[in-house]
């Protein structure tokens, strides 16, 4: 929701402490965060995070051509929000290291109050600067370069509900392929065989979402949320996004929580899961997130809130269990690591599930 609470008011301070957790598909990705958030001043709030990710993998992408890793992603980020009568302007940096992989982002926006609060508008600008490597060869160095444009509204229609539209603009341009993924095409001189080169994608890509919200309070200590999301970009992906989601207060301190999602999307022009031979086309690809798939996600999760603590100098504590469960179905994508004799492009379709859990304690002081 594009800003659901007034534009014209700074977060409270807090320490937000964050344990997440990916399992499926072969990897598990896990990792603390930490933020934490500090006025200086009615008009300025400092804040500063501590991110990272650990990752194994052992995926059916890999395990076709390699063999499982391990590594771990460190981020740091800093910013600043600065409140001006009715508007908030914002500023951040944010830089992420792992073993062959680099990234600098530096973002601004605003958000602006209209008619007492009752219309939101939020702009968004952010650039970031990649430099990609590649393990056991210190001599391969890659630049990309992504801006992103952001253009929100929210708009109070009742005391119970909350509309949003936002509008997000991606240009990526550099070396945009993963440096480890291969494609495979046929064996020219065995039918039964396939052989594998470097994947080649495009070094520019334009991609445009657009989302709409809305937000609708029950009278019975609950509300409902709905989304629908459109994306394209031009390589030839459609995709969309519906999501609905239900937030039920059993009483001053507990709440439950769950959504339910489906997302569904088109191949790449350019992908293909076999290519008929060595260097078929300009551009080739076979990552499984640029073929045709679908994917459900089912989340729940509980919330404890506890306001006026006891806590010496905490004003407000909240603790939260979220679970996701997703399971994703790929419609041209097959799994060249299944058992048994099958002809190249003969092999079952990938499938995989996978559960997220994310614990969170958030103190307000």
């Amino acid at each position: 929701m594009a800003s659901p609470v007034p534009a014209a008011t700074l977060p409270v301070d807090n320490v937000d402490v964050l344990y997440h957790r990916y399992d499926g598909g072969g990897m598990v990705i896990d990792g603390p965060s930490v933020l934490v958030r500090k006025s200086a001043g009615p008009q300025v709030s400092l804040t500063g995070q501590y991110y990272v990710d650990s990752v194994s993998a052992a995926s059916v992408d890999v395990l076709a051509t390699a063999s499982p890793y391990t590594e771990e992603r460190t981020e740091y980020s800093l910013g600043v929000d600065y409140l001006h009568e009715d508007a908030v302007l914002s500023l951040g940096f944010t830089d992420s290291s792992e073993n062959d992989y680099d990234a600098k982002t530096v973002h601004i926006a605003v958000s602006q109050e209209f008619f007492g609060g009752l219309s939101t508008v939020t702009m968004g600008y952010a650039n970031g600067w990649d430099e990609v490597g590649m393990v056991g060869n210190d001599g391969f160095r890659e630049d990309a370069d992504r801006r992103n444009y952001r253009l929100g509204f929210s708009q109070v229609l009742t005391r119970n509900s909350l509309l949003g539209l936002d509008l997000e603009v991606i240009t990526d341009e550099g070396y945009l392929e993963n440096p480890y993924r291969q494609n495979r095409y046929l064996d020219p001189g065995d039918a039964t065989a396939y052989l594998y080169q470097p994947e080649r994608y495009p070094d520019s890509r334009t991609s445009t979402a657009v989302a709409l919200r809305g937000l609708y309070y029950l009278p019975y200590r609950a509300s409902v949320r709905g989304e629908y999301r459109y994306f394209t970009d031009s390589w030839g992906i459609e995709a969309h996004t519906v999501e609905l989601a239900y937030v039920h207060g059993l009483n001053a301190r507990w709440s439950l929580e769950g959504s339910l999602r489906y997302y569904t999307q088109d191949a790449a022009d350019f992908y293909a899961d076999l290519f008929p031979y060595e260097n078929s086309q300009t551009y080739l690809a076979r990552d499984k997130e640029l073929s045709a798939l679908s994917g459900t996600t089912i989340a729940t999760g509980a919330v404890y809130e506890w306001k006026q603590t006891a806590i010496p100098g905490i004003q407000r504590l909240q603790f939260s269990l979220l679970v996701d469960w997703l399971s994703f179905d790929y419609d041209n994508f097959r799994d060249v690591t299944a058992r048994g004799d099958y002809l190249p492009g003969e092999e079952p379709l990938y499938s995989f599930d996978a559960w997220v859990t994310r614990a969170s304690l958030i103190l307000e002081y």
